[in-house]
């Protein structure tokens, strides 16, 4: 993406091409309000342009022939006081894809060039109306699929995270501002004070911007269940219901359910919605000792999907009793958070709760169910959302929901201001505590993209859809 071209008018359909009621074409760039009055014609006789940030009612005409092409409203925004920066017309008409596709040709022809995923929210960073964490905030209010998710996503639009590293960048200024003074004027310090300078700036690390950026560091990966979801993990041995009781979990047949043991040969996802959580759900190949070639493929699959899984459910047949593939089970999922399923409880029970917590000492709670009684499906559920997920929620929302590429940053960041804080404490250098709060300056301006080099904006903005 050359970010250079900032001189260039773009153009694309920002909403989804179909049948509908409302179609938006987004034009942005120095050519933009030209390229409006070229093809637009106002119902009323008033002078262009239009007044900026209201509606104006009026025909798309097709100036070489002057045809109406459709009945529109098209909104000027004169920048800066605009979404990218610059000024921007959007146009208003009936969604379908002639005439979508009939609009975005008329402006091409008047100098305006297709957009590049992700280049309006590119345009808006470079021009400052966004920092880069609030950019990536914006494709996360996009492919947010839950309550949660578009919660914690808003957070950042709203410059939560970005004003947080905003005020610690400052912190940490001020202290490199310090250190230079006690480097470049030794004489006029008095030489007793230099150490407790050190250990007052120690102390204000270890009080004010350390534990910020701890935080997010060590709980990201509680916060991350925010943006992602839940990974949730159905494993058990063959044919004890696994796949019934995924598809009464997200409500349709999402996988084939037969009484041939090993029907399942991979892992299935799907996903349902619990207390504004997304919960991805995979079903798994049951384990047992002595599979086929094809089926122990599935096996290791399941077992990769167990250690990368947030909540285990260890389904158990109640209809049959526990053996070595059991046992075999409760080791490898001993170790994640689990729930014990006891399913086909409309059979007679030969593996009880009590024979269960006997034979493996079991703190884990124990559900009976009946994977094709929707009754239990809903108890199931409530009891994820109460014991569950409402924990793993109260975790998350105590700090941010930060991406991989952040939390790298915060991670560098951390390691510098321990290192300041260490040399401070038994070296006393200032020149080198300045070069350690220098760098993790340099990791904060990277989340907030101060700093940031053209690979990383390619990668950024390349997950954006056309349009925005």
């Amino acid at each position: 993406m050359d970010i250079a071209c900032r001189s260039e008018t773009i153009c694309a359909i920002a909403t989804p091409i179909g049948i509908g009621g409302i179609g938006i074409i987004k034009i942005s760039g120095p050519d933009a309000l030209t390229i409006l009055k070229e093809i637009f014609t106002p119902s009323s006789s008033s002078s262009f342009p239009p007044p900026s940030h209201k509606l104006t009612y009026g025909w798309i005409v097709d100036p070489a022939s002057e045809t109406p092409v459709d009945e529109v409203l098209a909104s000027y925004m004169a920048g800066p006081r605009s979404y990218t920066g610059e000024d921007v017309v959007e146009i208003n008409c009936h969604s379908g894809y002639a005439v979508l596709n009939r609009i975005l040709t008329l402006v091409l022809a008047r100098g305006a060039r297709l957009a590049r995923p992700g280049e309006f929210t590119l345009r808006a960073f470079l021009n400052g109306r966004l920092d880069l964490s609030q950019a990536e905030a914006v494709v996360d209010v996009i492919h947010a699929r839950s309550e949660k998710a578009l919660e914690a996503a808003g957070r950042q639009l709203r410059k939560g995270l970005g004003e947080a590293v905003s005020r610690w960048r400052e912190d940490l200024l001020d202290m490199e501002a310090r250190l230079e003074a006690l480097m470049d004027f030794p004489d006029e310090m008095d030489s007793e004070a230099e150490p407790s300078e050190l250990e007052e700036l120690a102390s204000r690390l270890e009080g004010c911007v350390l534990p910020g950026v701890r935080t997010i560091v060590d709980h990201y990966d509680e916060a991350r269940v925010l943006r992602e979801g839940v990974s949730m993990v159905l494993v058990g041995k063959p044919n004890v219901g696994k796949s019934s009781l995924l598809n009464a979990l997200v409500g349709q047949d999402r996988a084939i359910v037969t009484p041939i043991a090993g029907t399942t040969r991979d892992v299935i996802e799907d996903g349902f919605l619990v207390g504004g959580l997304w919960v991805r759900v995979l079903d798994t190949a049951g384990i047992r000792e002595k599979p086929d070639v094809i089926e122990s493929l599935g096996i290791e699959r399941t077992l990769r999907s167990v250690d990368e899984a947030d909540l285990i459910l260890w389904i158990v047949d109640q209809s049959w009793p526990l053996d070595g593939d059991d046992d075999r089970i409760e080791e490898k999922t001993r170790a994640k958070r689990r729930i014990v399923v006891l399913n086909k409880s409309d059979c007679p029970a030969v593996t009880t709760p009590q024979a269960l917590s006997a034979r493996y000492a079991l703190s884990d709670p124990v559900i009976p169910l009946c994977a094709h009684d929707p009754r239990d499906i809903q108890r199931l559920k409530a009891f994820l959302e109460e014991a569950v997920l409402r924990e793993m929620i109260l975790g998350a929302e105590s700090t941010f929901a930060v991406n991989v590429r952040q939390k790298e940053c915060l991670e560098r960041a951390a390691e510098a201001l321990r290192a300041a804080v260490d040399v401070a404490r038994t070296q006393g250098l200032p020149e080198l505590i300045s070069e350690e709060i220098r760098i993790a300056r340099l990791a904060m301006e990277e989340v907030l993209g101060v700093h940031v080099d053209d690979a990383v904006l390619e990668r950024i903005f390349s997950r954006f859809c056309i349009g925005k």
